[in-house]
């Protein structure tokens, strides 16, 4: 998962974050193929990072023909129901540890992209159904209003994301 530079073999040029602007780009299509929501919603872009987050921190490389055969690794790891949190917050700092240890001196643009995604997916909250709600108490007519919206609740972007991304994956 190195950048890759700009300027010749050991230049020491600005270093470009091409893994994770592949993994984006890949997050995207996927998401625009699904048709799920306008891509200029904060959803959109909730579902666009969780899905860019599990593509880049995957095991193996999500480079040309290989990326249909990775689908079911990404769709396994989005799925309802696995530690999708826990695994991303080791994998990187396993990643942040490695980079630390081979003391490079500069930061890994990839991994500095990822970290900030992973950051705004955990500390922005959006306003999502609240699929756990229970009836609104104060009769019929609070009911009834209650059916055409919803109840809603704030939600950390990434539990919002993340079953968009898994959706997407599938309707590819």
């Amino acid at each position: 998962m190195r950048p890759e530079c700009t300027e010749g073999a050991g230049g020491g040029g600005l270093l470009v974050p091409m893994a994770w602007m592949y993994a984006e780009y890949i997050a995207d299509e996927l998401l625009r193929t699904g048709r799920l929501m306008p891509p200029t919603t904060l959803e959109y872009r909730a579902g666009r990072d969780a899905l860019a987050l599990t593509i880049f921190l995957s095991d193996s490389p999500a480079d040309g023909p290989r990326v249909a055969a990775r689908m079911e690794e990404w769709r396994s790891l989005t799925a309802y129901g696995t530690s999708w949190r826990e695994w991303v917050c080791g994998r990187l700092d396993g990643l942040t540890a490695a980079a630390f240890e081979a003391g490079t001196g500069s930061p890994d643009p990839d991994l500095e992209l990822a970290g900030a995604a992973w950051r705004w997916l955990e500390e922005t909250e959006l306003l999502a159904p609240d699929l756990d709600g229970v009836a609104p108490a104060g009769g019929r007519e609070a009911f009834r209003a209650a059916e055409q919206e919803g109840p809603q609740v704030w939600t950390p972007a990434w539990q919002l994301g993340l079953p968009l991304g898994h959706l997407a994956i599938h309707l590819f």
